[in-house]
C-alpha cells in the first residue's frame, strides 16, 4: 500500500491505538479524531454524542476507520449506560458517515467497527457472515451501528463492517481483566464453561483491519475472529497452561449475574463465530490458536 492519509476515530482505544501505531510505523499519515481542541495537524475535532465533525479536517483522506464507542465492559449495564453504549456508536457513526459522504473527494474506503455480538446467542451452532442478526441488546446495537454508516455507503464509498470478537491482549478489553486474575492463580471457568468465545489476537485484529483497508474488492461484513472458536472451559485451560497457574476458581453463573447484572449475558452467552469471508479473501492469521494468541499478548 502506498503511503496514504488515514482518519481514525477511536484512536485512544485498545484496537485504535494499535492500528495507529502500525500505520504510523509504515509511513502512513494518520489523523485522529479527538473530543478536545486539536493539538496539531494530525488531530481533528469531533463530538460524536452531539453528532458534530470538523469535516474540513477530513479533506484529502484516503481511508476512514471508525472504532469509536463507549466500552461495553467498562460499567454495569444500567438503562442509562445501555443508552450510552448505543448512542455513542450510532450518533458518532452517523455524523462521521454524513461528513465523509459530503466530501468533494471521497476516501477509497470506510471501515466501520462492529462486533460478533451481532449474532447474539449461537450455542454450539457455528455462524458466519451469512447468518442473520440475533435478538437482544447487543445484536440491536450492532444492527443500528452498521446501519448508521448508510450515508457513506450510499455515496458510493466502499464500506466494510469489522465484526470483532474478543481481543486477546493484556492491556485492555475483556482479556485485560483476565490476565491479572490468571497470573495471580485466581482464574477459572465462568459458569459451566461450555459457552463459545470467539477470540482474536490483537496482532491479527490490526492486520485484518489493514487487509480490509488495502483490499479494494472487499465490502460488507467481515468477522474478525480466529478460525477456531473455543469454549470458555478450553480457553481457561489454555490460560493455565501458558501462564503456568492453577485454574481452580470457577465462577458460578448466579454469582456472575449478581455482580455483572445484564452484562453477564455477554460473558455466559455462546458465540461460535467463523471468519469465513476473511479467510476467503486471502487473509492469513499469525496466531490462529489460543495458546499462540495468549503468548503474543506478552
Amino acid at each position: 500500500m502506498e503511503p496514504s492519509r488515514v482518519v481514525v476515530a477511536g484512536a485512544s482505544g485498545l484496537i485504535g491505538g494499535a492500528l495507529v501505531r502500525s500505520l504510523t510505523a509504515d509511513g502512513h499519515e494518520v489523523v485522529r479524531l479527538v473530543r478536545r481542541a486539536p493539538r496539531g495537524p494530525d488531530e481533528v475535532r469531533w463530538d460524536p454524542e452531539a453528532g458534530r465533525v470538523d469535516a474540513a479536517g477530513l479533506a484529502g483522506c484516503d481511508a476512514v476507520v471508525n472504532l469509536a464507542g463507549a466500552g461495553v465492559g467498562d460499567h454495569r449495564w444500567t438503562d442509562a449506560y445501555k443508552t450510552r453504549i448505543r448512542e455513542s456508536r450510532v450518533r458518532g457513526t452517523t455524523a462521521l458517515a454524513e461528513a465523509v459522504a459530503g466530501l468533494d473527494r471521497k476516501p477509497r474506503v470506510f471501515v466501520n467497527g462492529s462486533a460478533v455480538g451481532y449474532y447474539g446467542e449461537t450455542g454450539d451452532r457455528a455462524v458466519d457472515e451469512g447468518a442473520p442478526a440475533g435478538e437482544g441488546f447487543l445484536p440491536s446495537v450492532c444492527v443500528a451501528w452498521e446501519g448508521a454508516a448508510d450515508p457513506v455507503r450510499e455515496a458510493g464509498v466502499r464500506t466494510v463492517f469489522a465484526r470483532t470478537g474478543l481481543v486477546v491482549d493484556r492491556h485492555g478489553g475483556a482479556w485485560g481483566r483476565l490476565f491479572p486474575l490468571f497470573k495471580a492463580g485466581l482464574g477459572g471457568q465462568m459458569g459451566d464453561g461450555r459457552q463459545y468465545w470467539s477470540f482474536i489476537a490483537l496482532h491479527d485484529e490490526v492486520a485484518a483491519l489493514r487487509h480490509l483497508i488495502d483490499s479494494d474488492g472487499l465490502s460488507g461484513p467481515f468477522n474478525l475472529t480466529a478460525p477456531a472458536p473455543l469454549t470458555n472451559r478450553e480457553i481457561t485451560a489454555a490460560m493455565g497452561r501458558v501462564l503456568r497457574r492453577p485454574t481452580l476458581f470457577a465462577v458460578p453463573a448466579p454469582v456472575l449475574r449478581t455482580v455483572l447484572g445484564e452484562m453477564s449475558g455477554d460473558v455466559l452467552g455462546s458465540a461460535r463465530v467463523l471468519p469465513k469471508r476473511l479467510l476467503e479473501s486471502g487473509f492469513t492469521f499469525a496466531f490462529p490458536d489460543i495458546e499462540g494468541a495468549i503468548r503474543a499478548a506478552g
